[in-house]
């Protein structure tokens, strides 16, 4: 973790200032840009473990960077926003977003979000010791990080197979939006619960049958090995 590598999107000079000044002291190799052309290009340049984006850029806003951007990477995005009012938009996966942080948000708490995200991307890499899947039409890959149903390649992101792959680990079992927190986003999470809802949502989306992610009302979610 200590030599991962960040890029900070902000036109901002004091955002910006503020964040690497907390981050540096972590061991971090920091990368700058101030807006969505050079996000972009500094991204495609020097391949950051993971990125700090704010969602209004001049020119290029960092919807359309992260759209971009996730045409051939899936690297950790925590988006910082102000429109607290727009959540589920900013979080869902049309975008891609990982994570997010409202302005004016702690750098403590950021750094927090940060290390969190640093320490799943390590536990994905680890992941190829694990055997894959198998539920009826449905096969997980860990090693490959894929999801298969009836044969056919889901493209999700990495926030959504690790909560899928979460949830198929403990099948008929119902987990809870704190439990599925803890076991994706970390112990150091600190946003909102209904930000599961909204992830889980497009990953049924894409799955096809929502059935496979069942919701039990006031509790949590359950992976139905049994459709």
């Amino acid at each position: 973790m200590a030599k991962a590598k960040i890029l900070v999107v902000d036109d901002e000079a004091n955002i910006l200032n503020l964040v690497t000044a907390y981050l540096r002291p972590e061991g971090f190799e920091i990368f700058t840009a101030t807006d969505g052309l050079a996000g972009l290009k500094a991204a495609q340049a020097f391949r950051p473990d993971l990125i700090v984006l704010d969602l209004m850029l001049p020119g290029m806003d960092g919807i359309e960077l992260l759209s971009r951007l996730r045409r051939d990477s899936n690297v950790y995005v925590i988006l910082l926003t102000a429109k607290t009012e727009e959540i589920d938009k900013i979080v869902g996966l049309t975008v891609g977003a990982d994570d997010y942080v409202t302005k004016p948000f702690s750098p403590r708490e950021l750094v927090a979000r940060i290390k969190s995200g640093l320490r799943r991307l390590q536990t994905q890499k680890m992941a190829s010791e694990v055997q894959a899947i198998t539920y009826q039409h449905t096969r997980i890959d860990p090693a490959g990080r894929q999801v298969w149903v009836d044969g056919r390649l889901v493209d999700l992101t990495p926030i959504e197979f690790d909560l899928l792959k979460v949830l198929a680990e403990h099948p008929g079992v119902v987990l809870s939006r704190e439990q599925l927190l803890e076991q994706v986003w970390g112990s150091g999470y600190f946003g909102e619960a209904r930000v599961v809802d909204v992830h889980l949502g497009h990953i049924r989306q894409k799955l096809g049958d929502e059935r496979i992610i069942a919701t039990v009302r006031g509790v949590g979610y359950r992976f139905e090995d049994e459709i």
